[in-house]
């Protein structure tokens, strides 16, 4: 059958393909609370409603910081390998595209044959008047082939490559959200370190002051051998601090180095310039938990992998009906030595109406089906965990920001009455009024209240990252499925 108007048939038969078989895909409803229990109070949220997401880390207000999360965004090889995910799912939509329209393609061929006169064949052709050993032979044909998407197979298996598609997109915006995150993250632990670090030395030059004036006492006679082997001991015991704070601070700077793509000890020169803790911002969010399905993108993963699973149960269901394709071929072929190929008796056209059909494997069929259900309830069950997950995780941080500040707050005080202590006990001593030990225990008490509010300082800048993580960052799909 020569197919004479193909768009009229390709109307006709997606006329024809109505419905698809399986699930129409609705996106569930997840119940969370209607606001965030450690957001604080309307006037902090208030406060705080301005941050930009979008560039969640230039809120910390430290150049340095926000030039390292840029080079990450651009050089983390993490974030390639991200890329990378979506051209082959971008590849894989392209292709459930392509299935749905008719392929066609253009095949040609040219021979020429030596006939042998000595062979049976050769021997009668050869008693033929007017008979040529030489022989050439042409063909050129245009073929077309359309399987009708009569049951909608074809189609709800577009709509999972477009799911997957879309999550791995997600995907990306999520690797980076967590790059940035993790970027930000070691470089608030490396100026947290510097600052312990440099907290531990100067103790350990206070100690050895302490230790040099002591043992000038006792080289007068006016000490006592036992306060200088118990300065010395306190001086020991705060230089063994040093080496495992140098040991966190190398392995950060590593760490950093491998998240910017580049050798450890590339970026070391200009990390060993002392900076401030970065100061957590204020967060908070006018938005209720909800907000979280549609900002979060490792969210948006989980509830666009939901839906490819429950178009993969169409794809299934169409298994139960036939298959219908078209296939038509129009050319030119030729066998003679004059070459005639393009002329009227040369031409050729074939039409062929294909019809597949599983009658007799409705077993193997309803085991896909039932597959395919299980893996949409498992997909089901991740999306609404990941939810609460999701709604955990902002509570965590807004948690352990407002304990963390809190609890730099009052260290904050504790460290100036505690070197308010240290300083009056050391006069005291010199005086005569007090025994050593009073001053190496305020000394002891002073190195660990600095020591825990550096703790403290790094660790609530530390949730301020969480929490801006946990929100989400700023990303928004371009598609919502």
């Amino acid at each position: 059958m020569l197919i004479k108007h193909p768009l009229a048939l390709f109307m006709a038969a997606s006329l024809l393909a109505g419905c698809a078989v399986g699930p129409d895909y609705v996106r569930p409803k997840i119940s969370l609370p209607d606001h965030y229990i450690g957001a604080g109070s309307a006037a902090q949220q208030q406060a705080a409603a301005n941050t930009d997401l979008t560039a969640w880390w230039t809120a910390f207000e430290d150049q340095q910081l926000s030039r390292y999360v840029s080079l990450a965004l651009a050089q983390n090889l993490d974030l390639a390998q991200a890329s990378a995910r979506v051209v082959q799912a971008r590849a894989g939509l392209g292709a459930a595209n392509a299935a749905l329209m008719p392929s066609g393609n253009i095949s040609g061929q040219a021979g020429r044959a030596y006939q042998s006169v000595e062979t049976p064949l050769g021997q009668v052709l050869n008693a033929q008047p007017g008979f040529n050993r030489f022989g050439n032979d042409y063909e050129v044909n245009l073929g077309a082939s359309w399987e009708v998407d009569l049951f909608g197979g074809l189609r709800r298996s577009r709509e999972a490559a477009l799911a997957e598609y879309q999550a791995s997109e997600a995907g990306a915006a999520a690797a980076r959200l967590a790059v940035a995150a993790q970027t930000a993250d070691i470089y608030i632990s490396i100026r947290g370190l510097q600052t312990r670090l440099d907290i531990a030395r100067r103790q350990v030059q206070k100690q050895q002051e302490l230790l040099g004036k002591i043992q000038l006492l006792y080289s007068k006679g006016l000490a006592p051998e036992l306060q200088v082997d118990q300065a010395e001991g306190v001086l020991a015991q705060v230089k063994s601090s040093v080496p495992v704070l140098e040991t966190g601070l190398d392995a950060a700077m590593n760490a950093l180095d491998v998240m910017l793509a580049s050798p450890p000890g590339t970026h070391r020169a200009e990390l060993a310039v002392m900076s401030d803790i970065p100061v957590a911002p204020r967060i908070s969010t006018s938005e209720t938990p909800g907000e979280l399905l549609r900002r979060r993108p490792d969210l948006i993963v989980a509830e666009r992998r939901l839906a490819a699973a429950s178009a993969r149960i169409g794809v299934a269901i169409a298994e139960y009906y036939p298959k219908l394709s078209m296939t038509g071929l129009v050319g030119s072929a030729t066998a003679v030595s004059s070459g005639n190929v393009f002329t009227s008796g040369a031409s050729q056209a074939t039409g062929m109406l294909g019809l597949r059909w599983r009658l007799f494997d409705f077993g193997r069929i309803n085991a896909q089906i039932d597959q395919a259900r299980g893996q949409e309830a498992e997909m089901l069950a991740a999306y609404r965990l990941a939810a609460l997950h999701a709604a955990e995780d902002v509570e965590n941080a807004y948690s352990a920001l407002a304990k963390r500040e809190e609890q730099s707050a009052v260290l904050k005080r504790g460290v100036y009455s505690l070197g308010r202590a240290r300083s009056a006990s050391f006069a005291a001593y010199q005086s005569g009024l007090v025994s050593l030990i009073e001053v190496l225990q305020a000394d002891e008490s002073l190195l660990s209240a600095s020591d825990a509010e550096a703790q403290a300082r790094t660790e609530a800048a530390r949730a301020a990252v969480a929490a801006f993580k946990a929100l989400g960052g700023g990303w928004t799909p371009s598609v919502n499925g």
